[in-house]
């Protein structure tokens, strides 16, 4: 189960690492608690035992990797096949200033409202508990957000990026991406990101900001037959 960058598998090495208190155990799985994230890997003494023990008590598992192999235990439910990409510097922006603001716990409700109507990414009652989060109001109204995510040594990954509907086309996606990935940058970490395979505008955006290509992984969802 070894790997030749940590990203390869960075969600073995977040729950191994930076986001290790956030995790649950079943022999030789680990996996995010379920409030925060499906997100689940194996080390090399994993069983299928363990993979049905961890999901019949904690729910569905996902694999975040490429080439994710199924434990014959589990059936996949559902996969998303993903570019990840990595920026050592961040573009400026030609655009204008855009204020925004740190968000708080308390902002947990808006936020998981706002992902839920826009589907970033997967997004539960605690995702935005796993890095700092930023976002744009709109009287009053969360209408905008970015944040982080999976963060292991040296990495950490922008996430949680969207923007409401009725508020497109101000540049407000690209503003908080700037802001959260020079956070990363100043901080000594590389910023990387994930896009869905097959939505080229937006890798085309994200390259616009500075990230480039590395791998494709797989967002694979399992569950208990």
């Amino acid at each position: 189960m070894s790997a030749s960058h940590p990203l390869d598998r960075a969600v073995w090495n977040a729950l191994n690492s930076r986001q290790a208190p956030l995790s649950i155990r079943e022999g030789g799985v680990v996996r995010f608690d379920p409030a925060y994230a499906t997100f689940a890997a194996a080390g090399p003494e994993a069983t299928p035992e363990d993979w049905t023990a961890l999901a019949r008590a904690t729910g569905p598992l996902a694999l975040f990797e490429t080439d994710p192999v199924i434990p014959p235990s589990l059936t996949e439910t559902a996969r998303i096949d993903c570019l990840q990409m990595t920026a050592t510097a961040i573009t400026a922006s030609g655009r204008r200033q855009i204020a925004f603001e740190p968000l708080a716990d308390s902002d947990g409700p808006d936020m998981l409202a706002l992902a839920t109507l826009t589907q970033p990414g997967p997004f539960f009652s605690k995702t935005h508990r796993l890095g700092p989060f930023i976002g744009i109001r709109r009287e009053g109204v969360l209408v905008a957000m970015a944040g982080e995510r999976l963060n292991l040594d040296g990495f950490s990954e922008v996430s949680g990026v969207c923007t409401h509907p009725d508020h497109r086309g101000h540049g407000y996606a690209g503003a908080l991406m700037r802001a959260v990935g020079q956070r990363i940058l100043d901080r000594g970490d590389t910023a990387f990101l994930h896009a869905r395979i097959g939505h080229a505008a937006t890798i085309a955006f994200y390259e616009t900001l500075g990230f480039q290509p590395r791998i494709t992984p797989s967002y694979v969802v399992m569950d208990v037959a």
